[in-house]
């Protein structure tokens, strides 16, 4: 088995790279326009929630490196991959490209984060 820090930053990798440089700095435009297909954002209220969700992603990635509260950080991994999973496959399918593919790689995502959480070798 990989040490725990090891898969630490392969989780946390992710976070940081979904916020950071898709949401907050915008390289993947597509995800604004899956955003905006939800009614409650529109294409206005969606580049600000977009933004925000990138920070909390960004931030989510540095909590999962930091080790602390570690079934906390793979619960709540769980329930935000879960919540928006089901949002965009709800409101913005066709502009998914590959929603079953996206759940497949948020599961794997899931599976990897509560073996982070585990005790082994913290």
């Amino acid at each position: 088995m990989p040490p725990a820090w090891l898969i630490r930053i392969a989780v946390a990798s992710v976070w940081l790279y979904e916020g950071l440089w898709c949401k907050v700095l915008g390289r993947l435009p597509q995800q604004k326009e899956i955003v905006a297909a939800v009614p409650m954002f529109g294409p206005v209220g969606a580049k600000r929630f977009l933004v925000f969700l990138g920070w909390a992603e960004g931030a989510l990635g540095v909590w999962i490196l930091t080790g602390r509260l570690a079934f906390w950080a793979a619960l709540t991994q769980t329930v935000v991959l879960a919540a928006m999973n089901t949002v965009g496959i709800m409101f913005a399918r066709k502009s998914i490209h590959d929603p079953a593919g996206m759940v497949l790689k948020n599961g794997v995502l899931i599976v990897l984060a509560w073996v982070a959480a585990a005790p082994y070798g913290n």
